[in-house]
């Protein structure tokens, strides 16, 4: 098992650093609350990657349209 480069005898040890530091009585609370915060993170990047893939599927809704006339007419300047 390998997760993020790090393997089993790895989890291992920072388990039990993380028991000794936080005890037994913290620790699944610290662990839910770890849970939740990469739910989090790991929905905010699906959602980022679903408008990229949005964007980039509809060239239209890209904002460069309404950029062009402006920089053109700074470049004639």
């Amino acid at each position: 098992m390998n997760v993020f480069g790090v393997g089993l005898p790895e989890m291992a040890v920072i388990g039990a650093v993380a028991l000794l530091v936080f005890g037994p009585k913290r620790l699944p609370e610290l662990g839910r609350t770890l849970g939740k915060t990469l739910k989090g993170f790991q929905s905010a990047s699906k959602e980022f990657e679903r408008e990229i893939n949005k964007a980039m599927a509809d060239p239209e809704q890209l904002p460069s349209a309404e950029l062009e006339e402006p920089i053109q007419k700074s470049s004639d300047d």
